[in-house]
Order: C-alpha cells, then sequence, then structure tokens
C-alpha cells in the first residue's frame, strides 16, 4: 500500500504566516505538522509516501523532507499546478498510485489516533474505499457521512446547509482503483473544485461498498491560528520526561517537563513546563511559561511568555508584559522602547517586526 498526503492548498486563513512556508511546514510543539502526518503513517506500515504540492511551497517541501530517506521513507513529490480540488489531486497522482490501494492523508490534519488498524483492516475487506469519520458539534462545517447499522456509507455530502448526520469526514481516507474511474465521472462543485466527497458519493450510487470507522480520539484540521494553539497544548501534554541537553544556570528554575535542545542557554530565567525549547537558543533573565514551544536560533531577554509557539530566529527583549496565547513566526523581532504595554497578543507573520513605543 502507497500513500498520499495532499499539500497543495494555500492556506490563507493561517495569514500572515504562510505568506512565506507552507501551513503544513509551520511547526507544533516544534515539529512541522507534516511530520506528525508521515510519522502516523509510517507507523501503519506504510514507507512509499507521495505529496502533493503546488509550483509555490514545492522547493520548501523539498528542502525540509528531502527523498525521505532522513525519515524512513520513500518520498515522491507530485505537482498539482492549479488548485481543482482534493479528487482532481488524487486524479493527477493515478501514475504514481498505479493499481495499488493507497491511503489519502490530508497534510494540514493532526490525528492523534494510531491508523494502523484501520489500514490492516481496509487491506482485508472486499471494500471499494473506507473512511475515517468523528462525531463533531457543527457538521455543516465538514464533509458529512450517513451510515447504515453494518457501518457502511450510505451518502457523503460536502458542507451541507442541513447536515444529515454528525459524522465528519476527518481527512484520512483508504482507496482502491475504483476511485480513479469515480473521479472520472464527477463534474466541478459550486467551488469550482473536484470534490472527493463527489467521488465516494458515485462510489456508493454505482453499488460499491465503502466502509466507514468512527473515531473518538482527538483531532484538528490546523487552518487557523487556535488550531495551532490548541495542537501545541495537546501535544506538550505528551512530554513524558526532562531532556536538558544546553545549559542551565540554575537547575532549580526548571520546573516540570521541559526539553532544552543542544547548545541552548538558560540564564538568570524561570522555565515551567510542559515547555520545548530548541538548539542555540539563548533566554536570559526571562520567565518561560507552561505550554510554550520556542524554536531554534531564538533570543529572548527580560521578557515572559506562556502558552505561544515562537518559532526559529526570532528576537523578543524587554517586552514586560506577558506574552500569551501567541503565534510568533520566523525572523521576528519584538522589542519593547520606553514604554509599559498593559496587554500584549500576537500573530505575526514571517520576518515581520515589533516595535511598542508612546
Amino acid at each position: 500500500m502507497k500513500a498520499l498526503i495532499l499539500c497543495a492548498g494555500k492556506g490563507t486563513r493561517l495569514r500572515p504566516l504562510t505568506f512565506t512556508n507552507a501551513k503544513q511546514l509551520i511547526p507544533v510543539a516544534n515539529k512541522p505538522v507534516i511530520l506528525y502526518s508521515i510519522e502516523n503513517i509510517k507507523n501503519s506500515g506504510i514507507k512509499d509516501i507521495g505529496i502533493v504540492v503546488n509550483s509555490e511551497n514545492r522547493e520548501a517541501f523539498q528542502e525540509k523532507l528531502g527523498d525521505g530517506s532522513d525519515y524512513g521513507i520513500k518520498i515522491t513529490y507530485i505537482l498539482q499546478q492549479e488548485p481543482k480540488g482534493l479528487a482532481h489531486a488524487v486524479r493527477i497522482s493515478k501514475d504514481y498510485i498505479k493499481d495499488e490501494p493507497f491511503m489519502l492523508y490530508l497534510g494540514d490534519n493532526l490525528i492523534f489516533e494510531d491508523i494502523k488498524e484501520y489500514s490492516e483492516k481496509f487491506l482485508k475487506d472486499d471494500c471499494s474505499a473506507s473512511i475515517l469519520l468523528t462525531p463533531v458539534p457543527n457538521p455543516s462545517q465538514f464533509g458529512i457521512a450517513v451510515l447504515d447499522d453494518h457501518g457502511n456509507i450510505m451518502k457523503v455530502v460536502e458542507k451541507p446547509k442541513d447536515p444529515p448526520s454528525n459524522f465528519a469526514i476527518i481527512g484520512v481516507y483508504f482507496f482502491r482503483k475504483e476511485i480513479f474511474e469515480a473521479i472520472e465521472n464527477i463534474k466541478p462543485s459550486w467551488r469550482g473544485e473536484y470534490e472527493i466527497t463527489d467521488a465516494i458519493e458515485y462510489l456508493v450510487e454505482n453499488g460499491k461498498k465503502v466502509r466507514a470507522h468512527v473515531i473518538y480520539g482527538w483531532w484538528k484540521d490546523m487552518g487557523r491560528p487556535e488550531d495551532l494553539s490548541e495542537a501545541n497544548r495537546r501535544l506538550l501534554e505528551k512530554l513524558s520526561r526532562r531532556k536538558i541537553l544546553g545549559n542551565v544556570d540554575d537547575i532549580k528554575n526548571v520546573y516540570g517537563v521541559v526539553e532544552i535542545g543542544e547548545n541552548s542557554e538558560i540564564v538568570n530565567s524561570q522555565i515551567r513546563g510542559p515547555v520545548i525549547i530548541g538548539k542555540n537558543t539563548v533566554i536570559k533573565d526571562s520567565y518561560i511559561g507552561p505550554y510554550t514551544s520556542i524554536g531554534n536560533n531564538v533570543f529572548i531577554q527580560s521578557s515572559e511568555i506562556e502558552n505561544s509557539i515562537v518559532m526559529d530566529n526570532t528576537t523578543i527583549i524587554n517586552i514586560d508584559r506577558r506574552i500569551d496565547n501567541s503565534i510568533i513566526g520566523s525572523n521576528a523581532k519584538l522589542v519593547k522602547t520606553d514604554t509599559r504595554p498593559r496587554v500584549l497578543r500576537f500573530v505575526i507573520g514571517d520576518y515581520s517586526s515589533f516595535y511598542h513605543s508612546e
């Protein structure tokens, strides 16, 4: 079985963070979102992965992931020239998939569920497709499936105004080659895109068996800044032990589960976990509170931060109100001059700068 990860979207809801970076490459708990997807796929036994990219982000993915050998997988990059939908992305991947069964995985999703058992069930089943679902309180915002009493899908519909069920399609699918015939027989939706839900509906209408598996674990589409923040908190909660590879002048000021990367320095500062700090980062005269991820090559002085994501190569100096629930992009600069701000909250894109004064 092969896998196909879709990463050709523009990530408009995460701008300005995605002006210079694909949303699947944005770090959560100091690791790009796509690496969590790759690990989940690899753990299910699949090591041959195609990644569908666009002309703007292809180079960034290749630079970060290479051919996949560093992660124990083989990566093939597939270029989607135009954003014509999920089904279109599958169709242009036909030469890569050939006649093999495959897993389709949306690259901006984070799923804590172990998907190995669903992969194994699909290979043993005689169905044409299998889809992971989860109950949601707002089904009109998702592709929705209707099931019979035996776990077969009877109908799927994309973002219905009047949802027929609350079972949302979460972005992990298993297909056999019949899906390519289905895609060839659908038309663009009102959005001008070829919807994978329409292709699945074609399979159902033409008598093909489409199975469903309902999961109840945590899952999130990384589409908005608040989704990144929630995912960061949940992943940091999963840290199990201290890992101090950098230099700390007073270890008594490090509380709880904290990871500090190589060549990082903690000077006259308090760190309260769960916290992860990357390599070559310097923190002086500061407080880093729970649920904070700080990237590589960051400099923080005389500032307080908690419940936030600070990306690589960022500088934060003399911010004397606590930074909370914020996302600070790569190469950003936050520098206080003469005044004391009462409240600070940031979603700052790559290469942005912030200077506070009267």
